[in-house]
């Protein structure tokens, strides 16, 4: 997208720099959006292939504040179990699917200081 702004002929290097953030922030949005439509997509295979119940996106993702080099936080459950061979699928599953690093967390393995911040941010699919 960024690319775009080298055919613009804008003269001005501070109106420059207002239009590529403003290109930013709208591929900020638009990553959100496709990452709940994959991951709600993805949803039943996910339960299917690996007992997932519970699938939330959180982080800097929801938020809108991701960088280039963010990862995408996913809270997940799993009916029965929680093995490393269901962890691991699912965590090599998403991010086949994203084309980004996943950094996947049990509802078991996270933190009673961070549930809250979590729950309050977390957009359930």
């Amino acid at each position: 997208m960024l690319g775009l702004l080298q055919h613009i002929s804008i003269q001005s290097p501070f109106l420059k720099r207002e239009i590529g953030l403003l290109i930013l922030l709208q591929g900020a949005n638009v990553n959100r959006d496709q990452t709940l439509k994959i991951l709600t997509e993805h949803k039943k295979d996910l339960s299917r292939l690996f007992g997932v119940s519970e699938l939330a996106l959180f982080g800097s993702t929801v938020r809108g504040d991701e960088r280039v080099d963010s990862d995408i936080d996913i809270l997940v459950s799993f009916d029965g179990s929680s093995t490393s061979q269901r962890y691991f699928g699912v965590q090599f599953y998403l991010e086949d699917l994203l084309g980004r690093p996943v950094d996947l967390v049990t509802r078991k393995a996270l933190r009673r200081e961070l549930a809250p911040y979590v729950e309050r941010e977390a957009i359930h699919v």
